[in-house]
């Protein structure tokens, strides 16, 4: 009877979906919502391996989780990094905002201190309360970027559940303390950067924060479309504003690109050999530096250099409004 009772175990666990469960239940630090997961593996697959690593006295977290796909191969459903340590964050921020840092990217909704990166990945900058402060007595905080496989099913909802659920994993495990993040409500789902810009004409977009921020000086409101890519809680934002059509060519459109950047990391995108470039901007936002800088197509009707300082200007001013900073300094 005893081997019998052995045998009948040996034969639960061997079943695919068992498999599934024990695989998903010790995966990234036991912290993977399993339901959310599962709607990411598209087609019903199966889950083939999981990874992680810890190394807390470098402040380093990272696991990965790897599915099935419709032919039968191993394909990545989701890979986790966390960095604790500020040369880690900086290097990641270089490997994103390179040159003046006018990187395609797309704010999460409001409330989740992120952003979605060019290559669709999530980027959560959380403050770390149980870690402290550093040599320079800046806050402690820990970057976490969740990155999903080219065959997941990442665009919805299941995403956010995901990468909040990994930001607090991480946090356990490095011992940052972050406050717990919520998925969003409704059926949000992660944007993709890469996408047409989703605008829509400026009037339309009258609460956003980046039409209260240029409403004042924008010259002819009702010929742009915006698109707002602010998020009061995000290390970074941008807005996009195009308008009518390129004169010479007779195709395309004009635009212009405001971009904000917060944390120390960023006073390289606003200076060439140490001298401030033009139509940037500079502040300090608890105790870091914050960047802002404005990219604009030649040619607009009625958007010349000086009409540019004023709308950065009025952008950079709205910004530090927003966040509590101090010291404007705008370089025309």
């Amino acid at each position: 009877m005893a081997a019998v009772a052995v045998l009948g175990i040996g034969g639960w666990i061997a079943e695919p979906y068992v498999q599934d469960w024990m695989l998903l239940r010790s995966a990234c630090a036991g912290g993977l919502p399993g339901d959310a997961v599962r709607e990411l593996a598209v087609h019903g697959s199966h889950f083939t391996e999981a990874e992680s690593a810890t190394h807390e006295r470098l402040g380093s977290f990272s696991c990965s989780v790897s599915f099935e796909d419709e032919d039968g191969d191993s394909e990545l459903l989701l890979r986790a990094e966390a960095y604790t340590r500020r040369d880690d964050q900086d290097r990641e921020y270089r490997s994103l905002f390179d040159g003046e840092g006018f990187t395609p990217q797309a704010a999460l909704p409001d409330g989740l201190p992120g952003f979605t990166d060019r290559f669709g990945s999530l980027q959560f900058l959380v403050p770390c309360p149980e870690l402290g402060r550093d040599d320079d007595g800046r806050q402690r905080r820990m970057l976490v970027r969740t990155a999903f496989g080219r065959e997941a099913a990442a665009g919805q909802r299941a995403a956010y559940e995901t990468a909040v659920a990994l930001v607090a994993a991480a946090s356990d495990r490095l011992g940052c303390g972050a406050e717990p993040l919520d998925a969003p409500k409704g059926d949000a789902a992660p944007p993709d950067p890469e996408d047409d810009l989703r605008t829509v004409p400026f009037g339309e977009a009258a609460d956003s924060a980046c039409a209260r921020a240029l409403k004042a000086v924008l010259p002819r409101p009702s010929e742009w479309r915006l698109a707002d890519g602010l998020n009061a809680a995000a290390p970074t934002g941008r807005c996009d504003l195009l308008t009518g059509q390129d004169d010479e060519n007779g195709e395309g459109e004009l635009g212009m690109t405001f971009a904000a950047w917060y944390g120390d990391w960023s006073g390289r995108l606003v200076t060439y050999e140490g001298v401030p470039r033009s139509l940037t901007a500079t502040a300090t936002c608890d105790g870091e530096t914050a960047s802002f800088a404005l990219s604009a197509d030649k040619g607009i009707p009625g958007v010349g250099k000086v009409e540019q300082r004023e709308l950065l200007e009025a952008f950079a001013q709205a910004q530090v409004r927003e966040r509590d900073c101090t010291g404007l300094r705008v370089t025309g």
